[in-house]
């Protein structure tokens, strides 16, 4: 207003920011829970058009870990199968672990031909029971992804909850767009060229359990958003997870409280 004037200035007002409304997610959630609030964020179009994931406090991809374990024989015949590379993957597919482990038993089958592994990569391999801790501990509390899993885990001597293990063994849905029987149990390598193009377990020099499990997670994100939804629908209503302090150094995960004393006994 002018000088003397004795008209009220006006102030304009201010746009607020607009603010992104999320479901409520308690931080002691579990994995699994997680994972539904994933979907429906996606389902949402919360999530780029390129199936990567937002920076968003609720988009946990850190949750998720693909594995795959090869095995060599050993017992009488060499018809016991135990591990002798375990290689774990995060969401995007990066390495994050990868190791030769030495059987518990003498190796009576390399299995080369399927297996990838020889003598000289015996070298290198790590003790069976020091693999397992460091491995039980990535896979603590993730939701773990893999193709006939129960081989991996059964190589690992580990029980992982079914409702934080993704099979893409047994998804119908994955069958269904690769034009096959929805109920069969289709290979690893068959999906992979039907879903995504993609030629792996060439060759005669084995299989490498680093693609292997890059390719599981591959097929997990290619149909991420319908198999939650799904399994959201399916699974029972988890009880809620402990309420644990923030601070809480990762370290403790060797402690005895979360370990087993054979494993505990391993590491020292």
């Amino acid at each position: 207003p002018e000088a003397g004037s004795t008209t009220t200035p006006r102030c304009r007002k201010v746009p607020k920011s607009k603010e992104v409304v999320s479901p409520s997610l308690s931080p002691s959630a579990s994995p699994d829970t997680i994972a539904r609030h994933h979907s429906v964020l996606l389902s949402q179009g919360n999530g780029s058009s390129k199936g990567g994931w937002m920076s968003s406090p609720l988009l946990r991809p850190g949750k998720y870990v693909a594995i795959d374990c090869e095995m060599v024989g050993t017992g009488p015949q060499g018809k016991l199968s135990e591990l002798a590379r375990c290689s774990v993957v995060n969401y995007e597919g990066d390495v994050i672990y990868d190791k030769y482990v030495q059987p518990e038993l003498p190796i009576v089958d390399y299995r080369t031909r399927w297996s990838g592994i020889t003598k000289q990569h015996m070298k290198s391999a790590i003790p069976f029971k020091a693999a397992q801790a460091e491995i039980l501990k990535i896979l603590k509390d993730k939701i773990v992804v893999g193709h006939a899993i129960h081989n991996d885990f059964q190589a690992l001597k580990y029980f992982h909850p079914k409702d934080r293990t993704r099979d893409t063994s047994q998804i119908p849905v994955l069958n269904q767009r690769a034009g096959l029987p929805i109920r069969a149990r289709v290979s690893l390598k068959s999906l992979a060229r039907h879903l995504l193009q993609k030629k792996i377990q060439v060759g005669c020099k084995g299989h490498s359990s680093v693609e292997d499990a890059q390719t599981a997670m591959e097929l997990y994100r290619l149909v991420e958003v319908q198999w939650e939804t799904e399994l959201a629908r399916s699974l029972p209503p988890r009880p809620p997870s402990p309420v644990t302090d923030p601070t809480t150094d990762s370290n403790q995960y060797m402690d005895d409280r979360y370990w087993p004393t054979d494993l505990m006994a391993s590491s020292l």
